[in-house]
C-alpha cells in the first residue's frame, strides 16, 4: 500500500501568502499617499508658524500696554491758583487798588515721555475760565514747544522755555505727588505774551511729536513779547488765552495775532 502525504509547510506559505495579498489594496496609488502626507506636513508647519505668530503678537501687546498703562501714565490732575485782580479808579484816587484774590482751579491730562523727553498736555473745555481748551507737546530734544488751538484747530511753534517747562522727571514726580496727594499746590499766576510772525512750511522737520500735532493743519511761528504789569495801552490784537501748568504755578499764555 502506498501512503500520500501533503507537504504541510506549503500549504501555509500559500495561505500567508493570501493573506498578505488581503491586506494590500489593490487600487493604491504610491503617489498619493506622498501627496497627503506632504499635505499634513505643510498644515502642521502652518499651524506652527500661526501660533508664533500669535505668542510674538501676546508679547509685544503686552509690552506695550504695559509701558503705555504703567510706564508712562496718563495723569488727570489739577492745581488750585490764585489770581490777582486789579480796578480802574477816579484819577482823584489810587489808580490801583487790589481786590481780594479768587481762588480758581485748572485741571489737565499729562502724558510723560521720559525716555523720549517729551510732555504731551491737553487742556480740555474750562468749566470756570475764559481760557482756551488746547493740546501742548513739549519736546526737550528738540528745545521746542508746540500749542494746538483746538477750537481754531491751529498750530503754534516757539522755541522750549526752561525756565517755565520742567523737565520730564522732575515733571512726572510733580505729577505723582500731586496725584498721591502728598503735594497739594495753592499756586499763583504768571502769563506770558507771544506773538505770531509767520508760517511754518515743513511740519515734518520739527520732530515726531510736534509732526504728529500739527500735521495737517495750519502751523505757524511764534516770538515771546514781554508783559507789562499793571495799567497798559491796549493793543488791538486777536488773542487766545491757553491757562496750563507744567511746573509748581499755573502759566497763562496768550497768542495774539497782530
Amino acid at each position: 500500500m502506498v501512503k500520500l502525504a501533503f507537504n504541510s509547510a506549503l500549504g501555509q506559505k500559500d495561505v500567508k501568502k493570501e493573506k498578505d495579498e488581503a491586506l494590500i489594496p489593490q487600487d493604491v496609488d504610491v503617489e498619493d499617499g506622498l501627496r497627503v502626507r506632504q499635505q499634513s506636513r505643510a498644515w502642521c508647519w502652518c499651524m506652527c508658524l500661526g501660533v508664533a505668530l500669535i505668542l510674538s503678537g501676546v508679547v509685544v501687546g503686552g509690552a506695550y500696554l504695559y509701558r503705555y498703562f504703567f510706564v508712562e501714565k496718563i495723569y488727570f490732575c489739577g492745581v488750585n491758583y490764585r489770581e490777582e485782580n486789579y480796578m480802574m479808579q477816579d484819577s482823584h484816587e489810587e489808580s490801583e487798588m487790589d481786590l481780594p484774590s479768587v481762588l480758581k482751579r485748572i485741571e489737565e491730562r499729562v502724558r510723560v515721555l521720559e525716555d523720549d523727553g517729551v510732555e504731551l498736555i491737553n487742556i480740555p473745555v474750562p468749566k470756570f475760565s475764559d481760557s482756551d481748551p488746547a493740546d501742548i507737546v513739549h519736546d526737550f530734544n528738540r528745545r521746542l514747544t508746540a500749542y494746538l488751538d483746538l477750537r481754531l484747530n491751529k498750530c503754534y511753534v516757539i522755541p522750549l522755555n526752561t525756565s517755565v517747562v520742567m523737565p520730564p522727571k522732575d515733571f512726572l514726580e510733580l505729577l505723582v505727588n500731586i496725584k498721591a496727594g502728598t503735594y497739594l499746590p495753592q499756586s499763583y499766576l504768571v502769563r506770558e505774551k507771544m506773538i505770531v510772525t509767520g508760517k511754518v512750511e515743513h511740519v515734518d522737520q520739527l520732530g515726531y511729536f510736534i509732526n504728529g500735532l500739527c500735521k495737517g493743519r495750519d502751523t505757524y511761528k511764534l516770538e515771546r513779547r514781554e508783559t507789562v504789569f499793571g495799567i497798559q495801552k491796549r493793543e488791538a490784537l486777536n488773542c487766545l488765552k491757553i491757562r496750563h501748568f507744567e511746573n509748581n504755578f499755573v502759566t497763562e499764555t496768550l497768542i495774539c495775532e497782530p
